[in-house]
């Protein structure tokens, strides 16, 4: 077993370092923010990941993981140091490599043997070179330090099953002594592993995404061709998933992806390519799709009525998707601005995204409209004019018909997921409008009266 110190306490890093210290190795995760260090000493994380606390928990009582706010005694008898900080997207679509030259830095200006340096962030092909290259510089002592390619595939709200439940480890090396060295970590995980270069490795990590990401907007496009022209893309997408070819992942139709990677990691792929002086036509397009697909249900909600002015508007998640707290990228920091221009008051529900939502809109009043945020589905159902579904919670989508009928001022659901049948919602006299698929019908339209609230 290595002596693992971890760069980073987010989802990459700390997720890294509590399932290294599950399969028996001894880490120290690091970070510089000192209360989130104590927190993290206490057992709580901060990021809301199913299974996460327990396992930091058991392995910190433990003795196998430890945190600190000391770069220099972490990473200075360390076999192995992970960098998992963060590669934010800058206002061209680059990755900030800020976070990660800081990090090179204390590593070379600490190291007191020899070590592998492994980068775990998604970084732009060839940033590992000069990662290699910057601790050389600045290496204080006379020991050898090599950098390595690891990057991660965890998916938010399920990062620690798929850390060791891997469907393989990627692994980008320069050397048989590194290839060996990170074999030899992930031995007791007992995953396939694929050994190739630095600059593969890195590759690899933003061709995965890009790939994903491209499957999801092509799936969104058909769906508002599929509306236009009366196909249900439910039946297309059923229809599609059994050639083997294609696979029956990610062909859910939605108002687009969000979150931490696959946006940003398009952007900063196109920006890699027209670096070089090619254009990486399909993810381009990918990428003007799904920013348009974040505001489609407000537009056809706009078609539908008047104004949203006065009107009560319930907002059924904030998430970007289900299972995390995660708002990066999410399609609820699209639309309601675009309501509270219009003056509608929102009141929004979520399970675990509220706190990090009010961070950004403060309850109550706000510009035109007002924002409140309710504990449960029906104080935000309760007398609404208009509901938009914008995350697929099991709280949500265990909501019956009946119940939007029975609460609802008039029961008109946008819903951005698709997580019910329009013919239910149609016998239980709701009108539903949903992505790539017929609208219901407009039930008792002739009683419709969209009072203030």
């Amino acid at each position: 077993m290595f002596n693992i110190a971890v760069a980073g306490t987010g989802y990459v890093g700390l997720v890294a370092g509590v399932c290294f210290a599950e399969v028996g190795h001894q880490v120290t995760c690091v970070d510089i923010d000192e209360d989130k260090i104590n927190m993290l000493k206490k057992g709580v994380s901060p990021i809301y990941e199913a299974g996460l606390e327990d396992l930091m928990k058991k392995n910190y009582k433990a003795g196998r993981i430890d945190y600190t706010t000391d770069s220099t005694s972490a990473y200075k008898q360390a076999d192995v140091i992970f960098i998992g900080v963060g590669t934010p997207e800058q206002a061209d679509g680059s990755a900030n490599l800020s976070y990660i030259s800081t990090v090179a830095r204390q590593i070379a200006e600490s190291v007191e043997k020899k070590c592998l340096v492994v980068v775990k962030s998604t970084v732009p092909v060839g940033t590992n070179d000069k990662v290699q290259q910057f601790i050389e510089d600045f290496l204080i002592n006379n020991v050898q330090v090599e950098v390595a390619s690891n990057p991660e595939f965890l998916a938010q709200g399920s990062a620690v099953h798929d850390t060791l439940n891997a469907e393989r480890i990627i692994i980008g090396t320069e050397s048989k002594w590194a290839e060996k060295m990170l074999i030899d970590i992930y031995t007791p995980f007992n995953l396939p592993i694929i050994s190739v270069s630095r600059r593969s490795a890195e590759m690899i990590k933003y061709a995965s995404n890009d790939f994903l990401a491209l499957k999801i907007s092509y799936m969104n496009d058909i769906a508002n061709l599929c509306e236009l022209v009366g196909a249900d893309i439910e039946d297309v997408a059923k229809g599609m998933s059994f050639d083997s070819r294609i696979g029956n992942k990610f062909l859910n139709a939605g108002i687009g992806y969000g979150g931490s990677c696959f946006p940003k990691d398009t952007k900063a792929l196109d920006y890699i390519a027209r670096q070089q002086g090619y254009e990486l036509k399909t993810v381009k397009a990918a990428i003007e799709v799904n920013t348009e697909q974040k505001t489609k249900l407000f537009n056809k909600a706009s078609k539908r009525l008047i104004t949203f002015s006065g009107l009560k508007v319930a907002i059924l998640g904030l998430t970007f998707k289900p299972g995390t707290d995660d708002l990066r990228e999410s399609p609820s920091l699209e639309i309601i601005p675009l309501l509270l221009e219009q003056g509608a008051n929102i009141y929004a529900y979520d399970p675990v995204g509220m706190k990090n939502f009010s961070e950004k809109f403060q309850e109550g009043k706000l510009g035109n409209g007002s924002i409140s945020y309710v504990h449960d589905i029906e104080n935000a159902l309760d007398q609404a004019n208009v509901c938009f579904i914008l995350t697929e919670w099991n709280q949500i989508k265990d909501i019956l018909p009946e119940k939007y009928k029975g609460l609802m001022r008039t029961p008109l659901i946008y819903d951005g997921r698709n997580i019910y049948n329009v013919k239910d919602m149609e016998n239980a006299g709701v009108e539903y409008y949903s992505i790539g698929r017929k609208p219901s019908k407009r039930v008792g339209v002739q009683k419709v009266e969209f009072q203030t609230t």
